[in-house]
């Protein structure tokens, strides 16, 4: 596996050892990816921040998925998960109402070349 974005520094709310030990882990979509993140990982530090968690994230074998390691206590490492699988669902549900609007556009502009 080849890591995306490794950390230099370990946030204050994570214990070490204890908390780099058994991280929690999430497979994403490489598309969704930015969109929860931002450019560059931009959005990383805050929502660390927010859930009090660290995230490494690394390139799976397919090039299809990433792969998402959270480090922290176990209430954090949940809420974390739960976070980024909320944020990832907003996601999917945003690409599917922007492809229905673009079929009804498709739709109407096939009844606008029958007439």
């Amino acid at each position: 596996m080849e890591t995306v974005w490794t950390r230099k520094d370990i946030p204050p709310w994570v214990k070490v050892p204890e908390d780099l030990e058994d991280p929690a882990v999430l497979q994403v979509q490489s598309l969704v990816l930015k969109h929860l993140f931002g450019p560059q990982g931009s959005r990383i530090p805050h929502i660390e921040q927010v859930s009090q968690a660290m995230f490494e994230v690394k390139t799976l074998e397919s090039p299809e998925f990433t792969e998402i390691l959270i480090y922290g206590s176990h209430n954090n490492k949940l809420r974390a998960k739960w976070i980024l699988q909320s944020m990832a669902e907003r996601f999917r549900l945003r690409q599917e109402r922007g492809m229905i609007n673009l079929e009804e556009a498709m739709k109407n502009l096939e009844i606008g070349f029958l007439e």
